[in-house]
């Protein structure tokens, strides 16, 4: 059966998609989909998750798993310093040893088979590890109870912890794993672990983690590191991308040889920590510029977002600028059209014009502000409303004007008001059979 199409990427995902494969350095598309799918396409969440996990924090995709953090213990250069028992010396030694070699043969021998029957019976309890830091930290009690206060410092967290942290700070880490039943167990806490000058040793140059194989955490790490004999100590670094053990110690090691053993380690995989510290550098730099380098391209892009904001503004702007002129010019036009009318619609309402040898009619000259003359005979008993009537449906008269007699000078009350809501007659308002009057233009008030 043939496997699901994926969906086809969105514009904005295929450019997340090779910005995230750019910070990361990922060569897999695959890979970088996956993990930005994981984070709902948030790069920022992606990208941190990614950086966490070079730097041995667990991703939150990937809960830490039930065993240790892995280790890579099958490099054939480990260094590997073993001190053997001392041989018998003597008649006396060599008798004791011969007539106690069966005894311990015999007593070895049966305690195996009572370990090997029992797992049938009843499953060996340190194969779950339910709180590995409760057992690290019970052991440092009970070292601390049975040979003091002065000690190196423990690291008080489980193993795979020690291991995140040393990888991080790219540290050595010096893993001890306590036999409580090992006859040599006791005379190296006193005699080679506990002196000052070793003390002093690790507490400067490395992390320190201990547990008890006892304990459920250190029987799972003693079956990681696959120790030979008691005491066991194994020298741990970040060598090649990948945490590494480069040195064991095993068997009871006098002060002086571990503090020359643990430096000669140290020094053969110096250069590998100094790679180790030059590459993270680079990367470090190189991450660095390149949030320089997308700090300046938000930086240029708010800027020309902005650009393009004041564009959008001022073109807008000038848009309602002409769309105002464009409504007033209608406004205007409708205005003149409306006058128009209002024109045509007086002159057709005016009365007609009384013949010239009509003893009631009146003659009137009107001087108009652009200095035309009109002629036109009206009734004595018509309105003086009728005059602004004529006078309104001219072309050439004024939106707004009154009528000006000269001699006397006064204005003629040709439209109601609220003292007078009808205008006098021609005759009322003492017009003789002939006039001049001046039509004063009143549109700028």
């Amino acid at each position: 059966m043939a496997a699901p199409e994926e969906p086809e990427l969105s514009q904005a995902q295929t450019e997340k998609l090779l910005q995230f494969q750019d910070l990361t350095g990922l060569e897999s598309m695959d890979q970088c989909r996956r993990t930005l799918e994981q984070h709902n396409w948030n790069i920022e969440a992606a990208v941190q998750d990614r950086l966490n996990e070079q730097e041995g924090v667990p991703s939150v995709f990937n809960p830490p798993p039930s065993r240790p953090l892995q280790v890579n213990t099958a490099d054939h250069r480990v260094y590997s310093y073993i001190v053997s028992r001392p041989q018998p010396r003597g008649l006396i030694g060599w008798s004791y040893y011969l007539i106690m070699l069966p005894f311990r043969f015999t007593y070895y021998t049966l305690l195996d088979i009572f370990r090997f029957a029992l797992r049938f019976v009843r499953p060996d309890p340190r194969g779950r590890v339910t709180d590995p830091v409760g057992d690290v930290v019970s052991f440092i009690h009970s070292f601390e109870e049975k040979y003091g206060q002065s000690h190196p410092v423990f690291y008080q967290g489980t193993y795979s912890q020690a291991l995140n942290d040393a990888k991080r700070e790219l540290r050595y880490l010096l893993v001890y794993l306590h036999g409580e039943d090992h006859q040599d167990t006791d005379q190296f806490c006193r005699s080679t672990l506990c002196t000052e000058e070793v003390v002093t040793f690790l507490n400067t140059q490395m992390l320190f983690w201990a547990c008890s194989t006892s304990k459920p955490e250190g029987y799972r790490v003693s079956q990681a590191l696959r120790e030979n004999t008691y005491p066991f100590l194994a020298m741990i670094m970040l060598k090649d991308r990948k945490m590494t053990v480069v040195g064991r110690l095993e068997g009871l090691i006098r002060p002086e040889d571990f503090i020359n053993q643990l430096t000669f380690i140290m020094d053969a995989n110096q250069t590998h920590l100094m790679s180790e510290r030059m590459e993270r550098e680079e990367r470090s730099q190189t991450q660095v510029l390149r949030q320089q380098q997308d700090e300046a391209y938000l930086a240029s892009l708010r800027a020309d977002q902005e650009k393009d904001r004041k564009k959008r503004e001022e073109e807008e702007q000038l848009r309602q600028e002409e769309e105002k002129v464009r409504q007033t010019a209608l406004a205007e036009e409708r205005r003149l059209q409306t006058l128009e009318e209002e024109k045509e619609r007086k002159s057709e309402c005016l009365p007609p014009e009384p013949p010239a040898d009509d003893p009631e009619s009146v003659k009137i000259v009107f001087k108009l502000p652009n200095d035309t003359r009109v002629e036109r005979r009206f009734l004595f008993g018509q309105s003086l409303t009728v005059i602004y009537d004529f006078l309104f449906s001219l072309k050439e008269s004024p939106e707004k004007f009154q009528i000006i007699t000269n001699f006397p000078r006064r204005v003629l009350p040709c439209l109601p008001t609220e003292e007078q809501p009808n205008p006098p007659t021609l005759k009322e308002a003492g017009l003789s059979r002939s006039e001049v009057v001046f039509v004063q233009d009143l549109t700028d008030d």
